[in-house]
């Protein structure tokens, strides 16, 4: 019966005393989803290019950065929202502030870089990354040395 337990308050049990079970706590909750969290990305084959999809609702194009170089491509986001609401007297009622930034890095080996184009459409970041031609590789034999 003690194995269906749920992880958490199976430590805590008596004769189940875990002294990392602390640091695992810390870790879990400094690594916690805390509002933006990981955007989400799709990517397919076009035949000649590869496009990927990444899901940015809520943010403008001066928001997103990408970022390229030889092996990687890096989609960094910002949030900076403000919400005010104030009485005729100037005090808060409310004021909610959401900040947030993240980033997601792809390797791009197969990919031709200087022809990569992008577009924001309806919260969606939508970049087109054209194949680079396959080299065909030489075969060849090599001699051994004694």
């Amino acid at each position: 019966m003690r194995s269906i337990v749920p992880y958490s308050r199976k430590l805590t049990e008596p004769g189940f005393y875990n002294p990392f079970h602390l640091m695992d706590e810390v870790e879990r909750s400094f690594f916690r989803d805390r509002g933006i969290g990981e955007f989400k990305t799709d990517i397919r084959d076009a035949g000649d290019a590869y496009v990927l999809e990444a899901d940015l609702p809520g943010f403008q194009k001066e928001d997103i950065d990408v970022d390229v170089d030889d092996e990687s491509l890096t989609i960094s986001a910002v949030r900076k929202n403000v919400w005010d609401e104030r009485d005729d007297q100037g005090k808060y009622l409310r004021l909610e502030r959401a900040y947030g930034s993240f980033s997601r890095s792809f390797r791009i080996s197969g990919v031709r870089s200087e022809g990569i184009e992008a577009r924001l459409s309806n919260g969606v970041l939508i970049l087109r990354l054209p194949k680079a031609e396959k080299q065909t590789g030489q075969s060849r034999r090599l001699t051994i040395e004694e």
